[in-house]
């Protein structure tokens, strides 16, 4: 099954920013790898995705994060909700991109 992402403001916001920095660009490439895995599978080994419990999404929706990248000082995270289909006739769940930083 694959998923439409959608981006709140923020996570839009941090995308801009890694796209036009120079300076970010392993970053960014490996953000829109990861953005890549979630479309088609959240739970690729990869992107490590777990529940992150002290973070509540839209309308109380649970958190995940999932990994950018992994074993590197200030690695990036993406948190992200989940939406199941609303109609067995819908072709994609719904996952909406909260925000895009690195791990303290």
């Amino acid at each position: 099954m694959s998923y439409e992402l959608l981006f709140t403001d923020e996570a839009n916001s941090q995308l801009d920013k890694h796209e036009t920095s120079k300076s970010l660009k392993v970053q960014y490439k490996a953000v829109i790898k990861s953005l890549r895995y979630l479309e088609e599978n959240p739970q690729h080994p990869s992107l490590n995705t777990h529940k992150f419990s002290s973070l509540k999404g839209p309308e109380g929706c649970e958190v995940f994060e999932a990994y950018a990248q992994n074993n590197t000082s200030g690695a990036w995270r993406i948190f992200w909700s989940y939406y199941p289909k609303k109609k067995k006739t819908d072709l994609k769940g719904l996952i909406t991109i909260i925000s895009i930083t690195p791990y303290p």
